[in-house]
């Protein structure tokens, strides 16, 4: 009988040769090729090959949709109608109580959200410290935004939520938060906040960008009271980079008003004195469509329904759980949040750390350069959160707010990160581990120069040449 890895392996084998670019290799600073080792996937994710097959065929009978007279035409119309069934499906989302909307990005649909709910002088949104920028900055504009504490361990901290939920009562009209941290990989226990949120007549927002290609996320019926009201996310990290996302989010809400973007495809009727909206979703996609887009992220929920998303999550929680004990035996590794072998299923494929004296960014360019193996490495777009962790102090904050705003970014705090996509291998983290143990043993090839101003390092003597691997002509 296989082991629980020897059956993944096997499985993710038969993935891999469902990847765009996999077989790719990239040229090393000394000089020799080797196949590229991909570990940003909480960033984005390759294409699925049958995704890209799907985006081929759409392309050949490609045509403006839903007033034109012909047949491509009305090819084109309903392969996307059917779009956004498939992504409203995928996140069982009834068709008779939500509306979904194609967007380009998760950003962009919390920006479209962020327009549709009015609120009133007084009312308060509670969203939390652990939030990507884009469940953040889009709701500061016109809102009192409060965040919820999270713990010195990283988790979201529910007594401080029930203590906001005291203090502002029925003041709170909207509770947002991330399905799972891009930083931490700690998934939050958002049906159980979104009945909190409805216990005082609050909506409940999910930003679904991570944990969508992770999990199998059921949005509920309206009348449960753990259900969602809003749900976002972007097919860039489901295995659809085409331009494509998403907002799903209750018909009434959009029925009634103005859209924020007007212009052509979303009107019914206009006169130089009047204008009938067309109905939904037409109404909130303005202009012409990702209608390609929009059709790459419907095969893509396809096919990741077609895997299965226990086995995503079985996948990906062996992985983890296999890199977390390696990093154990090398002291040099400083985790950003602390290991729970216990609470590992409650934990995406995000490993996020630095080596020991060693400037983040000087170890992915080796990384980068030396072994060929991609990371991602900064602040990922959650400042406040990154200082929660990294224990960054006020005074120390000031001072590099005035770093930022004079240009210089060498010295600003951060991490590397390692995100497990659906095809890594258990081969791939053992190159990765083999990679840190030479690094932190000071086995390192090139000579890497630092600049201040975007705090990147880069070795001497190594030209990259675009005309090699991608060209226009």
């Amino acid at each position: 009988m296989l082991s629980t890895k020897e059956s993944i392996s096997n499985k993710t084998e038969e993935i891999r040769k469902n990847i765009a670019g996999l077989d790719k290799k990239v040229r090393l600073l000394d000089g020799t090729m080797r196949q590229y080792t991909f570990f940003d996937n909480a960033a984005s994710t390759p294409s699925f090959l049958s995704v890209r097959d799907k985006v081929n065929q759409a392309i050949d009978y490609y045509s403006a949709i839903h007033r034109g007279q012909g047949i491509k035409s009305f090819i084109s119309t309903e392969a996307f109608d059917q779009a956004h069934e498939i992504v409203s499906k995928f996140v069982n989302a009834c068709p008779e109580e939500y509306i979904t909307i194609f967007v380009k990005n998760t950003t962009e649909a919390i920006n479209k959200l962020s327009y549709r709910i009015c609120l009133k002088p007084g009312d308060v949104i509670l969203s939390s410290g652990m939030e990507h920028h884009s469940n953040d900055l889009p709701w500061r504009r016109n809102n009192f935004v409060d965040y919820i504490a999270v713990d010195d361990k990283g988790y979201l901290d529910m007594n401080d939520l029930n203590e906001k939920i005291k203090h502002y009562g029925k003041r709170i009209k909207l509770i947002t938060l991330t399905g799972a941290s891009n930083v931490s990989g700690f998934v939050n226990p958002y049906h159980e906040v979104a009945e909190i949120a409805h216990s005082i007549g609050a909506k409940f927002c999910l930003d679904a960008a991570q944990l969508a290609p992770h999990r199998k996320i059921d949005m509920k019926p309206s009348n449960d009271p753990q259900h969602i009201d809003f749900l976002v996310m972007s097919a860039h990290k489901l295995y659809a980079p085409y331009g494509s996302g998403v907002l799903l989010c209750p018909r009434e809400l959009c029925e009634e008003g103005d859209p924020e973007f007007v212009g052509g495809g979303m009107a019914a009727y206009v006169t130089h004195l009047d204008t009938v909206w067309a109905g939904l979703p037409f109404k909130e996609e303005a202009g012409s469509p990702n209608t390609i887009g929009g059709i790459a992220m419907a095969a893509a929920c396809k096919q990741l329904d077609a895997y299965g998303m226990d086995f995503v999550a079985e996948h990906e929680l062996e992985l983890t759980k296999y890199l977390l004990e390696k990093l154990d035996l090398i002291p040099e590794i400083e985790l950003l949040v602390e290991t729970n072998y216990e609470t590992l299923n409650d934990k995406l494929g995000v490993i996020t750390f630095n080596l020991k004296d060693l400037h983040y960014n000087y170890v992915g360019s080796i990384l980068a350069h030396e072994y060929g193996i991609g990371v991602r490495t900064g602040c990922f777009c959650t400042h406040p959160y990154i200082a929660k962790l990294l224990n960054i102090d006020d005074a120390t904050a000031e001072k590099l707010k005035e770093d930022i705003m004079c240009n210089r970014k060498v010295d600003l705090p951060g991490a590397l990160r390692v995100s497990f996509g659906i095809y890594n291998t258990f081969e791939e983290v053992d190159y990765l581990v083999e990679a840190l143990e030479n690094i932190v043993a000071g086995k390192v090839e090139g000579d890497y120069i630092s600049d201040d101003e975007s705090g990147l390092f880069e070795p001497k003597g190594y030209n990259f040449k675009l005309s090699e691997y991608f060209s226009y002509d």
